[in-house]
């Protein structure tokens, strides 16, 4: 016990409880056959244990003063996190109705103001609460995911037919028609996104409190990441139904849902310090759109039109969608495997419900 208290002596004087040393253990490979040699049940057994042994500052620390404000709940929603949450969706459909009230430069002006208000509003709502992560690794891939489900589906359509004959200019019939709908909704989603990854993660610490091993732990934990997943799709798909017949257009469900999905599993796992598939994943999704579009327009080129075959035949088959559809779905269903195994380990919730 000595030399194993010794092999993990920051981890056992960092840590606030005994459940993170048990995370902890996991992450370095302690499992429950690895306690039993030290005769214990578990690794949560041996986690109190090495807790009672490790010397700790805190246990010296003064008392609070009484009139010294007592912390807020970790991990719990304030106020200011809520509106942060709120803002990208409210700037979002501002930035929308701008661009259906006007027209010619202002309409211009209203895109470029929207598109830059949105964008910080989403950064600053990203650096805190449940959706906080301090890596940025993602962020080139997700704004390419997000532009192509405002412009691509329209270029995609128009380079099938010859075009595009100009430049978007905001409206959903012009020369390069732009999908305000299943944008405007996953701008909405924010709320919820942020909400259920809330939920998730303050479900899973009380788990870790009442679990007793880890295999107990995983198995509990698992329906309630599937839960989550589930309650943020319901709410997606009710805001691409209602953002659909609000701007008269097509809901986009499909499309819409499959990057909702992709992305939040990305940043769920990217919070729980797992950004390394999620960067793989959204790289091969945006790549995989960019290619098609290549491919498409590679195809003009004398005796080449063979590259453009295999994507002309999926557009044929299920419209201008199918290419983000088929290119985010396989990505998150890959994301959701990955999470079902990595989000339902002890260690991936060792310091979720403190400051976020």
């Amino acid at each position: 016990m000595k030399g194993l208290l010794h092999r993990h002596r920051d981890l056992c004087e960092r840590a606030v409880d005994p459940l993170e040393i048990a995370a902890g253990l996991e992450a370095h490979g302690v499992t429950d056959r690895t306690a039993a040699r030290f005769r214990h049940r578990d690794v949560f057994s041996l986690a109190e244990e090495m807790y009672a042994r490790a010397p700790r500052d805190r246990d010296t620390r003064a008392p609070a003063s009484p009139e010294e404000p007592s912390a807020p709940r970790p991990g719990w929603p304030r106020t200011a996190g809520i509106v942060l949450a709120l803002l990208p969706g409210v700037l979002c459909a501002a930035a929308v109705a701008g661009l259906r009230l006007t027209d010619g430069r202002p309409r211009l002006i209203a895109a470029a103001v929207g598109i830059l208000a949105v964008t910080l509003a989403l950064g600053a709502a990203l650096r805190r609460g449940p959706l906080s992560a301090a890596t940025r690794t993602t962020s080139t891939w997700t704004c390419w995911l997000v532009g192509y489900a405002l412009l691509g589906d329209g270029l995609l359509r128009t380079a099938v037919g010859g075009g595009p004959d100009g430049l978007p200019d905001g409206t959903t019939d012009g020369p390069w028609p732009v999908s305000l709908a299943p944008v405007l909704a996953l701008a909405l989603s924010f709320a919820p996104a942020a909400g259920c990854a809330h939920l998730f993660a303050a479900g899973a610490r009380r788990k870790l409190a009442s679990s007793r091993g880890l295999a107990d732990f995983s198995a509990s934990v698992r329906p309630l990441l599937l839960g989550t997943f589930a309650l943020y799709t319901g709410a997606l798909t009710g805001l691409l139904a209602l953002t659909g017949a609000v701007l008269g257009e097509s809901a986009a469900l499909a499309q819409g849902l499959s990057l909702g999905a992709l992305l939040l599993l990305a940043r769920l796992l990217t919070v729980h310090g797992h950004a390394y598939a999620p960067t793989l994943v959204l790289a091969a999704a945006a790549t995989a759109e960019a290619v098609a579009l290549a491919t498409l327009f590679g195809g003009r080129l004398p005796g080449c039109g063979f590259l453009a075959a295999p994507v002309e035949a999926l557009v044929t088959a299920c419209g201008p969608a199918g290419v983000p559809t088929v290119a985010c779905g396989i990505g998150a269903l890959t994301l959701l495997v990955h999470a079902c195994r990595r989000l339902t380990r002890a260690s991936a919730h060792a310091s979720t419900g403190r400051t976020r």
